[in-house]
C-alpha cells in the first residue's frame, strides 16, 4: 500500500515562499480560509494565528502550494496529492540543504526557465554538468537549494 505524503520546507516567511514556489511550479498556493474561519469561530486559534493576505486568509506560520489538478479537501482547502508546505522556524537556515526539488524543464527550455525563476526571485549558484547531466543548480528566496534540469 502506497503512503500518501508532502514534503515540509521549514523557513522564514512561509506565505512568501509558497507564493515563490507556486510561480516557479504552476500550482496553487491553498485557500485555508474556511478552516482558519471554523478554527477562530470555535476559539481553537486567536487572531494572532492568521493574517489576511490576497483577499483571503492565511495561517501565519503555515502556507502550501499544491498541483493544480490534485483533488482538494473542501472543508480545509488542503491538497490531497502533490504538495509542499512551508513552516515558520526560528532559527535560520545554515548549512546545504539534504533533499532538494529538481525541475524538469527539458533541454529547449532550461535556460529559459532559469530566467524565469531569476524573475521570480531565485538566485543562480552554478552550471552543472556531470555524470552526462546538465543543470543548473539555484536557491530560491530563502535559500533553498534546487536544480533546473
Amino acid at each position: 500500500m502506497a503512503l500518501e505524503w508532502k514534503l515540509v520546507v521549514d523557513c522564514a516567511e512561509p506565505i512568501a515562499l509558497a507564493r515563490f514556489w507556486a510561480a516557479a511550479l504552476g500550482y496553487e498556493v491553498e485557500d485555508n480560509s474556511a478552516l482558519i474561519d471554523q478554527l477562530a469561530t470555535s476559539g481553537a486559534i486567536g487572531p494572532e494565528a492568521y493574517v489576511e493576505t490576497d483577499g483571503r486568509l492565511a495561517f501565519r506560520e503555515l502556507a502550501a502550494v499544491r498541483h493544480p489538478e490534485d483533488p482538494v479537501q473542501p472543508v480545509s482547502g488542503m491538497g490531497l496529492g502533490r504538495r509542499l508546505l512551508f513552516q515558520a522556524v526560528p532559527e535560520p537556515k545554515q548549512v546545504k540543504n539534504r533533499l532538494h526539488i529538481d525541475l524538469h524543464a527539458g533541454p529547449d527550455e532550461r535556460e529559459a526557465t532559469v530566467r524565469r525563476l531569476v524573475g521570480l526571485g531565485a538566485t543562480v549558484l552554478r552550471e552543472v554538468a556531470d555524470r552526462g547531466s546538465r543543470h543548473t543548480t539555484m536557491v530560491d528566496p530563502e535559500g533553498n537549494e534546487f536544480d533546473v534540469q
